[in-house]
């Protein structure tokens, strides 16, 4: 016959009221489960490079803030803009503000600045003074097809590690704002 030994007592007034996993009788009924995805802050058309709402459209190639107003970049650097809407109807540029600093030059003599947008070249510039330049090139509305469109950069060459007073980053260009202007 079935004897109830001190341990299986335990376990069945255990069951019995429920308490353990599994035991229970009733089952509850399952709890729908809701994913909470946090959301996105809404894509720009311009990047201002030190504006911390930015970063995220900062993809790759970029260091962090330097006086509150602008980020160096490496060799090459990428970033994620909207596209206007009704973009099919408007002429559109992109337009990077930039300064080539005088150690680049010093150390460099020129370097030239590529991008392409969706894949798409753009016609390069080369910059052979220091100083604040605005590189605009006019876009083809039928590669800015989607919401988005990626816009990568790269240059000829970049300060080394160490060849730009001891800093241990490669260092290209200072940007301070990169986006869509249209008319």
């Amino acid at each position: 016959m079935f004897q109830l030994t001190r341990s299986k007592w335990f376990i069945f007034a255990v069951c019995a009221a429920g308490l353990a996993p599994g035991c229970n009788r009733k089952s509850k009924p399952a709890q729908p489960v809701h994913v909470v995805e946090e959301e996105r802050p809404a894509l720009a058309t311009v990047v201002h490079v030190a504006d911390p709402r930015a970063a995220s459209q900062l993809l790759s190639g970029f260091y962090g803030v330097e006086q509150g107003s602008w980020r160096w970049t490496g060799k090459k650097f990428s970033v994620i803009l909207a596209t206007p809407d009704n973009v099919a109807s408007k002429n559109v540029s992109l337009v990077f503000k930039l300064a080539v600093p005088e150690p680049v030059i010093q150390k460099l003599r020129s370097i030239t600045l590529s991008a392409t947008v969706n894949g798409v070249a753009l016609p390069p510039e080369t910059y052979r003074q220091p100083g604040e330049y605005v590189y605009t090139r006019e876009i083809d509305a039928k590669i800015l097809g989607g919401a988005s469109a990626q816009v990568d950069f790269s240059l000829d060459k970049a300060l080394p590690p160490g060849g730009g007073g001891g800093d241990t980053r490669e260092l290209g260009l200072v940007a301070t704002s990169i986006g869509f202007d249209w008319k």
